[in-house]
């Protein structure tokens, strides 16, 4: 089963894509676009490229890697190379698994993305992550 689908499986949808217009790239968003808490991935191919998460709504985290502020090297490294993709002719999609609020441990919420984001990462061992491979977003 390819990394892909294991993400899937547990609850992954595509939400959107990357696109290259005017001379940047650009996000496009179908759904999860305003939910918080949430785990995305950039799949290109059927790979998963990179694994996050965030607390701030999935398109405002996203902007950031649309337009990286100086000193956001992650967010500059993840536009460049979602950049060189694109200019190569790859689709790169974006997946998501947004936190439903369900889960609890007693009266305490448990933020789906904070407790899985560790694990899939070691699991799959995206290229683009730090703790991926060898190399890094």
């Amino acid at each position: 089963m390819s990394n892909l689908q294991k993400l899937i499986e547990i609850g992954f949808v595509k939400v959107g894509k990357w696109s290259y217009t005017q001379s940047a790239i650009k996000f496009s968003l179908t759904a999860c676009a305003e939910s918080p808490n949430v785990l995305y991935c950039f799949v290109s191919d059927s790979e998963v490229l990179y694994l996050g998460k965030t607390v701030k709504p999935l398109k405002q985290r996203l902007y950031g890697y649309q337009k990286p502020g100086p000193t956001q090297s992650t967010n500059i490294s993840g536009n460049r190379k979602i950049y060189g993709l694109i200019a190569d002719g790859k689709e790169v999609n974006i997946y998501a698994l947004p936190d439903n609020g369900l889960l609890h441990f007693g009266c305490f919420h448990i933020n789906l993305a904070a407790g899985l984001e560790d694990s899939i990462v070691q699991t799959l061992h995206p290229i683009w992550n730090k703790t991926g491979t060898a190399q890094k977003l």
